[in-house]
């Protein structure tokens, strides 16, 4: 290819990647700057999974232990304040893992990938949903700071049947406020968060046990 071709082609491709980025930033993602300054209302999973109504009441980041900020970092998105929104590597493992098994097995979500799905989307896999999900996710880094994504996500993220958020769940295992949750009991609450109502009824058990010592020694 001669170098004048080579320039058209790279040019080409620049211009069709900044269609493409403004296509799916504008049309296949909601807006979320109000995010900035209000926090969300009912989710897209409050409203599909919260049976009657849902248990939730917004506190601020400063308001929230920093137990608990440490605990779920720790066990949900070790690198959170590393990444852009997407942890590469771990998204990298996830696709080898997913062809071998033929099924979209592992995702590699974020927190500000599980706070887009939580904010907007459905539950069922499929690559459609975890593109869009990915472009959401970058969208909230670019527009919010770590803090604030972090905040909105303690405060929606499901603890339990229709607890949500860090001071519904606090109540609701320990009666007291997200301020005061010692080491153990945030380690406990990160601990459940992959299966919040099979541990809302199962509160003890070897395996849950050991991730709330992982977890609390690292805190």
């Amino acid at each position: 290819m001669s170098t004048k071709n080579a320039i058209i082609t790279a040019a080409a491709t620049i211009v069709w990647l900044g269609w493409f980025y403004l296509l799916t930033s504008n049309i296949a993602t909601p807006p979320v700057t109000q995010l900035r300054w209000f926090p969300p209302g009912e989710t897209a999973f409050m409203a599909r999974f919260s049976s009657g109504d849902a248990d939730r009441t917004w506190v601020s980041l400063e308001e929230i232990s920093n137990n608990l900020k440490r605990a779920v970092v720790i066990a949900e998105d070790d690198e959170f304040f590393e990444h852009p929104g997407v942890n590469i590597e771990a998204a990298r493992k996830a696709a080898r893992y997913n062809w071998r098994k033929r099924r979209l097995l592992r995702g590699a979500s974020t927190i500000t990938m599980q706070l887009a799905k939580n904010l907007y989307l459905t539950p069922r896999k499929s690559s459609w949903r975890k593109f869009r999900e990915v472009l959401i996710a970058l969208k909230l880094e670019r527009e919010l700071s770590k803090e604030r994504i972090l905040e909105i996500y303690l405060n929606v993220v499901e603890w339990g049947n229709g607890v949500f958020g860090a001071e519904a769940a606090s109540r609701h295992y320990f009666n007291k406020n997200a301020s005061t949750l010692t080491k153990r009991e945030a380690a406990f609450l990160a601990a459940i968060l992959p299966k919040p109502r099979f541990y809302d009824k199962n509160r003890s058990g070897p395996y849950l046990n050991r991730r709330i010592s992982s977890i609390s020694s690292r805190i």
